[in-house]
């Protein structure tokens, strides 16, 4: 029991000793000037940047085709020429599509032909008929015999309509065997978008054979081009399409290239966690290719007029943040609470009501020895101009 109250009684004395010692360290802080570093606080505007890897991808690829089998005649494109739409990138042997031509040509005359002597035919059986009917008329001519006219006009007239069909039926083949003969010249052509597209790869040589739907040519669009970056959830919510992006490139050292957020990904991926970015980059000096891997950076957000301080000069005290102003005359500094908003680099907006008139300075180094209202000296005079009195917060002038 006497051990427990001679320890008690040792702790309390201790504490008191220790406050004591604290105050008297917080007053003679208070009393002798502490060396610190200061710098300028800035206003202006001041943006919150991203930067992302990604690649370049072509807005539009695809592959020409020979829509028929034959051997190449001739492919005068290669790895990066330029093609138009319409133009004609190969040709295939056509002798035999020529002669399916010559064929189908022929078949049609016949059929012409037939049709020709089928409606003579026609027009025979039909005057027989009125000869008949008329001589029927008046008598002379027998029921049975105008029953016999009347089944050979029906018959003439379906061999007409037979010759009719057979004509149209050669018709379609001759247009078939002439598509097909055009199948021979290979031309390129896309739906959407204007202006000269590239040659990616090439896949045959003149001589090869190739068989239907087999790819000759690799065509992308490349101005303008896709850059493809993944976001996590912490930046996701702050992009919107419109936002503008530059772009660099490995192979172009110090330059940069504009760009735009075109589309966002509604869904993130799972394994990642990361959601697809599409922008659209402007190319029309074709620099940038497909494939090529580049560095976004998007503004995300901007404030035009903001409170700026450095890095440094944030301190934690109590659970908050905030800076230590420096007074008028430069002798004293005062603290202020602060809220963080846009981070550039070591450039930090601060955000508290009595900061959009201040023109002082704040410190960057030595603030682990100052408390609120500390005398201090600036170790750099040359960092710190003294700020009129009229630039000071009003908060601060009153404590003086």
């Amino acid at each position: 029991m006497v051990w427990a109250v001679v320890l008690a009684l040792a702790i309390l004395l201790g504490w008191r000793v220790w406050r004591k010692l604290n105050v008297t360290t917080q007053d003679s802080r208070r009393q002798q000037p502490v060396p610190v570093a200061v710098a300028a606080v800035e206003h202006g505007p001041i943006e919150l940047r991203r930067t992302f890897s990604g690649t370049l991808e072509a807005r539009a690829a695809f592959d020409v085709a020979a829509k028929i089998s034959g051997r190449v005649e001739s492919i005068d494109l290669d790895i990066g020429d330029g093609v138009e739409r319409g133009q004609v990138v190969a040709e295939l042997d056509s002798d035999e599509y020529q002669q399916a031509v010559a064929l189908a040509e022929a078949e049609l005359a016949v059929a012409q032909a037939t049709l020709a002597e089928a409606q003579s035919q026609l027009e025979i059986a039909q005057r027989e008929y009125d000869r008949v009917r008329t001589l029927s008329e008046r008598g002379v001519a027998s029921e049975s015999r105008l029953d016999t006219v009347l089944a050979e006009q029906a018959t003439a007239d379906a061999a007409s309509r037979v010759a009719a069909a057979q004509v149209r039926k050669a018709e379609a083949a001759l247009a078939t065997a002439r598509i097909r003969l055009g199948y021979t010249r290979v031309t390129v052509t896309w739906s959407a978008g204007e202006g000269e597209r590239i040659v990616a790869e090439r896949f045959v040589d003149a001589g090869d054979s190739v068989s239907a739907n087999q790819p000759l040519l690799s065509i992308v669009e490349i101005d303008p081009l896709v850059g493809v970056i993944y976001v996590t959830e912490s930046d996701y919510g702050q992009l919107a399409s419109g936002l503008e992006a530059t772009l660099s490139a490995d192979a172009y050292p110090g330059r940069t290239f504009s760009a735009q957020v075109h589309r966002i990904s509604p869904v993130f991926r799972a394994a990642s966690r990361q959601a697809r970015v599409e922008l659209l980059v402007d190319n029309q000096q074709q620099a940038l290719k497909p494939g090529m891997f580049i560095r976004a950076t998007i503004v995300l957000d901007r404030a035009e007029n903001a409170v700026i301080v450095p890095q440094s000069a944030l301190t934690r005290r109590n659970d908050a943040y905030g800076v230590f102003l420096l007074s008028a005359d430069g002798g004293q500094v005062n603290w202020q609470p602060v809220r963080m908003g846009i981070r550039d680099g070591d450039r930090v907006q601060v955000i508290a009501d009595n900061l959009h008139d201040y023109r002082g300075h704040v410190v960057t180094l030595g603030q682990q020895l100052i408390d609120d209202e500390s005398k201090i000296v600036v170790s750099k005079p040359d960092d710190a101009v003294g700020a009129p009195l009229d630039s000071a917060p009003t908060s601060l002038r009153s404590a003086r």
